[in-house]
């Protein structure tokens, strides 16, 4: 008997592309697992692969989360600007 299995799409937005993969996975695997399944992670940023920047449907999530089936596995990029930093500056301003 075959042992279950679920699909899962892992996205990365970047500054010029976005990548976008669908995978199948044996049922409890995690977020991390379905990351490291993907073809087109070796080209991603040494900076996209921060285990602690994963999200699925816009909520952060950590590395061993286990996934359902239908889940969208996000990777984050860093942040190019910090938000309080900008804030504080655009009310110096004002």
């Amino acid at each position: 008997m075959a042992e279950p299995a679920i699909t899962v799409e892992v996205m990365h937005a970047g500054t010029q592309r976005i990548w976008r993969c669908r995978v199948s996975l044996p049922a409890g695997s995690t977020a991390m697992q379905a990351v490291q399944a993907v073809e087109w992670l070796p080209q991603l940023p040494a900076e996209a692969l921060d285990p602690l920047r994963l999200g699925i449907f816009s909520r952060r999530i950590d590395a061993d989360q286990v996934l359902r089936d239908g889940d969208r596995v996000e990777i984050y990029r860093p942040l190019a600007l910090d938000p309080m930093a900008s804030r504080r500056r655009r009310a110096g301003q004002g």
